[in-house]
């Protein structure tokens, strides 16, 4: 097959974009999975949550949904505060810590607000007009769309920002060590739960930001989510379980992964990619490139 050098290059640079956006849509998972151990298989449905404010405060009140992703991150924090409560006190707390017995929890979260998302909105896609929705960059054979150049350059400096913080504080260091030994840090003197508590809901304000900026780079409709699922999971093993620079570099080479094959073997392809990669992490490095 005769394959264009600038086809090529195109999609090449169209899965780097699109990975540094996957790297925010599964920053939350590699909180949440990776680091406390709660398999949230729900996370993509908020995802579409933050893409449906989003685009409803613009469609409504003119609002950018990057604006909107400022705007609407403390109450999915307080969103997110609230479900890991009830995780707790229904599965956690009597279950000593096992993530597995509350995976049903979250699958009845994902259908509930799959279902309302459609009450609410219907299955038509929608999407969002921005200043910057069809402007492009041109570097000679290079096109660089803004709608995936923003959410990419936003998602990864969110990371690198969130990563920051982890390394840097005290909050940071007891989410890390709270999966490990809840019981030492409470000798200590910190509430693990109300630690666990605080990551958890920021990981499902990531999911809001992540939304926002989807909404930028496609339309949208309720049951999109169910084709993350296996991509934000992917992303948090092959990167290492809660190696924030390692679900960095693992969205990068999936978004490569995924263009290429959309660009020369077609977009019906692209979501095996998730799954196969997911797999074979599985099979012969179950700790991730990146992880120990």
């Amino acid at each position: 097959m005769d394959i264009s050098l600038d086809l090529l290059f195109n999609a090449i640079i169209s899965g780097l974009l699109l990975g540094g956006f996957y790297a925010a849509m599964s920053l939350g998972i590699s909180i949440s999975f990776g680091m406390l151990d709660i398999v949230n298989i729900a996370h993509p449905v908020f995802i579409m949550l933050g893409a449906y404010v989003a685009w409803w405060l613009n469609e409504h009140f003119g609002l950018d949904p990057i604006f909107s992703a400022l705007l609407m991150s403390p109450f999915f924090f307080l969103i997110g505060l609230s479900i890991y409560r009830i995780y707790y006190d229904r599965f956690e707390k009597n279950a000593g810590g096992d993530s597995l017995r509350g995976l049903a929890f979250f699958f009845g979260i994902l259908f509930i607000l799959e279902m309302l998302l459609l009450l609410l909105f219907g299955v038509d896609y929608r999407n969002v007009n921005t200043v910057y929705t069809d402007a492009t960059i041109n570097l000679g054979f290079v096109n660089l769309p803004y709608r995936l150049l923003i959410p990419c350059l936003l998602s990864i400096g969110l990371l690198l920002l969130i990563r920051q913080f982890f390394k840097s504080t005290y909050f940071g260091r007891a989410v890390s060590a709270v999966a490990q030994d809840p019981l030492a840090l409470q000798l200590m003197g910190v509430n693990p739960v109300k630690i666990k508590g605080y990551a958890f809901g920021l990981s499902i304000l990531i999911a809001g930001f992540s939304g926002a900026m989807l909404i930028i780079i496609q339309s949208v409709q309720p049951a999109a989510g169910r084709d993350y699922i296996g991509l934000v999971f992917a992303v948090c093993v092959l990167g290492g379980m809660g190696n924030l620079m390692g679900t960095l570099f693992a969205a990068m080479i999936l978004g490569v992964a995924e263009s290429m094959t959309a660009t020369f073997a077609g977009p019906s392809w692209s979501p095996a990619v998730s799954f196969g990669l997911l797999l074979l992490t599985l099979a012969f490095r179950p700790q991730g490139i990146f992880g120990k």
